[in-house]
């Protein structure tokens, strides 16, 4: 419990010192991004010990953020490190733009909403506005596996081949793709620009915990039981078509904000957790993906070429 304990965060901040020594690897490799060392300098230089270095290095190669030279068998800067400095030189440039826009749907529909994007294989809130006297339905920082079933907005409006990748990355949990389905989704939030998901209170909970328990190794027959609970791919996205009730439970509403180069950014949401009907889903949608839209336009953006709204 000691070892756990040093991570804990206190009013100043108590330090961790495994965690000081991951920060040390990195920002020692950074100041020197165009060298390469070994284990044994490494540690040395660092006064770290080699059993301790190594875990680290390990683990960060692992992750994608370090890469090791098997001949050399030297370490160096990873391709991971690229996305998370990427998605950060965009975070701070369309943050208080975001933001913006955000608390101004926060406030005209009394709820929570939050700007979100894929940080190299995980999905992280980055932004969130939340009226006074409203429980936020997030937390900035809060990750989430990038692989079905959790992500399809971040790869819906994006083009086939984003999809397709997605698609073939290997699955949090055991899921059913439905094609057809599948299609439809993409046509109509192709065509309307915003995503309508739907969820019951438990799929909620459900979906929450499968994201929470994705980076853990589960029993195969754990797998299987929450495997043949969670909806197939798609099944949770409202489609007008299928939907002739006066009354639809929403969960919440997503559209997207593009990047320089046409491509999916960040993806905006507006919590809703309540019946609509069907007008009052659109017209939440449309100001959704206006402020995306707007957002688009002041960080430099563009809608793609083909397909988007």
């Amino acid at each position: 419990m000691a070892a756990m304990d040093d991570g804990v965060d206190r009013a100043q901040g108590r330090r961790s010192p495994p965690t000081e020594r991951v920060v040390q690897v990195l920002d020692f490799l950074v100041s020197r991004k165009e060298h390469r060392f070994g284990l044994s300098e490494l540690a040395r230089t660092l006064d770290i010990s080699k059993p301790t270095c190594l875990g680290i290095l390990t683990e960060l190669v692992r992750g994608g953020y370090l890469v090791r030279d098997p001949v050399a068998k030297s370490y160096g800067l990873g391709p991971a490190l690229i996305a998370a400095g990427r998605a950060a030189q965009q975070g701070f440039a369309a943050g208080p733009v975001a933001r913006r826009h955000l608390a101004a749907l926060s406030a005209e529909y009394q709820t929570t909403c939050t700007a979100s994007a894929v940080v190299g294989d995980r999905i992280a809130v980055l932004e969130l506005t939340s009226p006074p006297g409203v429980r936020a339905a997030a937390k900035v920082g809060e990750m989430y596996p990038f692989a079905p079933p959790v992500g399809l907005m971040y790869v819906l409006w994006d083009g086939e081949d984003a999809l397709q990748s997605w698609l073939r990355r290997e699955p949090t949990l055991p899921v059913r793709l439905d094609r057809e389905r599948l299609r439809k989704v993409v046509e109509e939030c192709s065509r309307t620009g915003y995503l309508v998901e739907t969820l019951t209170p438990v799929g909620q909970r459900l979906h929450t915990l499968m994201a929470g328990v994705a980076a853990h190794d589960l029993p195969a027959e754990l797998r299987d039981v929450l495997g043949e609970m969670v909806s197939s791919l798609g099944e949770r996205v409202h489609l007008d078509a299928e939907h002739a009730g006066a009354m639809h439970p929403v969960s919440l509403i997503a559209a997207p904000t593009y990047d320089a180069e046409g491509h999916q950014a960040m993806v905006l949401t507006l919590y809703v957790g309540a019946e609509l009907a069907s007008d009052d889903i659109a017209r939440r949608g449309k100001a959704l993906a206006a402020a995306a839209d707007a957002i688009t336009q002041e960080v430099g953006g563009r809608r793609p070429r083909t397909g988007g709204h």
